[in-house]
């Protein structure tokens, strides 16, 4: 089975600085486990590399967090859990002493584009008298982690942070006389800013509803 890998996992360093806040070390510890317990990432090349900063880590940052005010970390962290199963997750892990969860759902991956472009890379390979197959993107299981932290001495207002990824399982493909079997899998880290977007304001109302009452 074959393993390919996109994209850029979380930015958080695993170095062995001794100064990271525990539930920093955790969450990153957390993530990996998420991602190679998904049941298709079967390798990793070099793990090392797995949160190196990136140009684009503040911006993935930005998107993936939102602050808000409560004392109340348990009742902010199954709200998520709610937001999340409305969403159509599944919540598999739940963490209440560290404050993190981790949920998936599965999915078709199939786009109508990839026939057509699988049609024609046929038609082009059938006049040079060669044979080839696209794979194309059959199933994904979409996952996301989460974990939330407490930002002043008081500990009155939270930051949630929140990765949706992605693993896709590919159709068989051809080229020449080389055959790819199907099962080939490909990771992705979600940057699409409405799926953050959506996950957020339905928790920000939950938040508000529960503050209120209402």
């Amino acid at each position: 089975m074959k393993t390919k890998w996109y994209g850029t996992l979380p930015t958080t360093s695993l170095s062995s600085d001794s100064s990271l806040p525990r539930r920093a070390r955790l969450w990153c510890v957390f993530l990996i486990c998420a991602v190679m317990g998904s049941g298709c990432v079967t390798r990793v090349d070099d793990p090392a590399t797995l949160f190196n900063l990136t140009p684009e880590s503040a911006q993935h940052r930005a998107l993936q967090t939102r602050y808000f005010e409560t004392t109340d970390e348990q009742a902010l962290l199954s709200a998520s859990a709610a937001v999340l199963q409305d969403l159509g997750f599944q919540v598999q892990e739940s963490v209440h002493d560290l404050a993190l969860l981790r949920a998936s759902k599965e999915r078709s991956a199939y786009e109508y584009g990839q026939h057509i472009t699988r049609f024609f890379m046929a038609a082009l390979g059938a006049f040079g008298q060669t044979i080839i197959l696209v794979p194309i993107d059959l199933h994904q299981k979409i996952g996301a982690t989460l974990a939330m932290r407490p930002v002043d001495s008081q500990g009155k207002r939270y930051s949630v942070r929140i990765t949706f990824y992605r693993v896709i399982w590919e159709s068989d493909g051809q080229s020449g006389d080389h055959y790819i079997p199907p099962g080939s899998q490909r990771m992705e880290m979600i940057h699409d800013a409405t799926i953050y977007q959506q996950f957020f304001a339905k928790l920000s109302k939950s938040v508000f509803l529960e503050a209120h009452k209402i």
